[in-house]
């Protein structure tokens, strides 16, 4: 009785320490290399698989007024058929480059933003509830995609429409001697605008469709093919909310300011003298109101929605790839 009297005076009961339900820094530091890693591979994989469509897409856009030239004005430039835009093997990969290293890193940068943004906002990146918040992380993550997407739509879409076997780097390299790095950011306006919207409605659109379709109970085979349909309705579903901004943007940065040379290993000129007028670069480029008006005037309403069905058909296909790819390789890096 004595002993337990000392021993309840000496060592008096304390409450416990509730645990702790922020991650902690590791726990951390590994979720967003997860998210890094995932949304840079799955967005490589999405540009190998859907660049040769992503092409058609960008000349059916920019139209035969906004073609860039070949290497010999004097011959004309035909209307192309749409095997035509597939004159040999190394047009398939056109433009595929800068993509390639651009998107990765624009898809890792998109995953991280997206996934902090709704952490921050108080939902779980993991199974969210809330469908404005993930419209609203979704909106930042391609806010911050900004410093990749507006250089690498720049040179992915001169790429992609000019007439001679012009490489990204070369009309990169070509861009910033004559323009700088303005030069390389020039319709970075439209395209962060683009990219919020675009990737608000990218991840809502998703996660709506998991939500409804998706159940505790699915096969992992089912779960595969679910995660496929989601993916490729999402892609359309964001590509139809901003085609029309698209088809501007797409036109904005196909203009030409100064008479390109590609150097080095081609030692060609990309334009040549004044022999014709299509060739010939604009003094003065028009902006974003004044193509968008100019577009409307001479084309019509429909001029906004050219190539949105191949723009669809190359949608489902890369995003449902790209998010099969996105949550194999969640599942792998951060296992269960």
């Amino acid at each position: 009785m004595f002993v337990n009297s000392n021993l309840h005076t000496l060592a008096p009961s304390t409450p416990p320490t509730p645990p702790s339900t922020s991650p902690s820094p590791i726990a951390l530091s590994n979720t967003m290399s997860a998210d890094f890693w995932a949304g840079y591979l799955s967005g490589a994989a999405g540009i190998l698989i859907g660049n040769p469509l992503d092409l058609v897409k960008t000349r059916l856009q920019a139209g035969s007024r906004h073609q860039s030239p070949t290497l010999n004005p004097t011959v004309p430039i035909p209307q192309q058929s749409f095997t035509r835009h597939f004159d040999r093997a190394g047009t398939l990969v056109r433009g595929a480059s800068a993509p390639i290293l651009g998107y990765g890193a624009l898809n890792a940068i998109l995953f991280v933003s997206y996934n902090r943004t709704l952490s921050l906002l108080g939902d779980t990146p993991a199974a969210p509830t809330s469908f404005s918040k993930i419209f609203l992380a979704g909106s930042v993550g391609g806010l911050a995609t900004f410093v990749v997407s507006a250089p690498t739509e720049l040179v992915k879409c001169r790429a992609q429409v000019w007439r001679d076997n012009a490489s990204s780097w070369a009309i990169a390299r070509d861009t910033w001697k004559h323009e700088g790095l303005r030069g390389l950011y020039y319709g970075g306006g439209i395209t962060s605008v683009r990219d919020a919207v675009g990737y608000g409605f990218y991840f809502w659109s998703y996660e709506w469709g998991k939500q409804t379709i998706c159940s505790p109970d699915d096969t992992d085979r089912q779960t595969a093919l679910k995660v496929l349909l989601c993916g490729g309705l999402a892609g359309i579903v964001t590509w139809a909310s901003i085609f029309p901004l698209d088809v501007v943007k797409t036109r904005l940065q196909t203009q030409l300011s100064h008479s390109p040379r590609i150097l080095g290993s081609e030692q060609r000129a990309l334009l040549h003298t004044e022999q014709d007028r299509n060739l010939t670069p604009q003094k003065s480029r028009l902006s974003t109101v004044q193509i968008a008006m100019q577009a409307y005037q001479t084309e019509g309403t429909g001029v906004f929605f050219r190539g949105l069905g191949i723009c669809s058909v190359r949608a489902f296909v890369v995003n449902a790839v790209q998010w099969a790819v996105y949550e194999w390789m969640m599942r792998l890096l951060q296992p269960q």
